[in-house]
């Protein structure tokens, strides 16, 4: 299975592979999200994981930032949701052994 990935360059000029976990489009904000992560740890020991505003028809335009409170809710929505999910699964499995 061939990953879906993409290839940006941070501040300091190193070349950063990224996986992306899931791309949708709100209906809220009427705008398209990219969720990715570069599988790095934050001080917790949890995977790192961003989210950018993207253009789904053009393939070689640039990240935009999310600025607003609203965005963030809207994907913060929709990791957590997934995370419950993830989660139920793993215990039916569990349950089943």
């Amino acid at each position: 299975m061939k990953k879906n990935t993409f290839t940006m360059i941070d501040a300091e000029g190193n070349e950063i592979v990224y996986d992306i976990l899931f791309t949708f489009e709100s209906d809220e904000t009427n705008k398209n999200y990219i969720v990715y992560t570069d599988q790095s740890k934050d001080d917790q020991g949890n995977i790192q994981v961003y989210a950018s505003i993207y253009d789904p028809e053009n393939p070689k335009s640039k990240l935009e930032a999310i600025t607003t409170d609203k965005e963030w809710k809207v994907i913060e929505t929709i990791l957590e949701t997934l995370q419950e999910e993830i989660r139920k699964k793993q215990e039916e499995t569990n349950n089943e052994q």
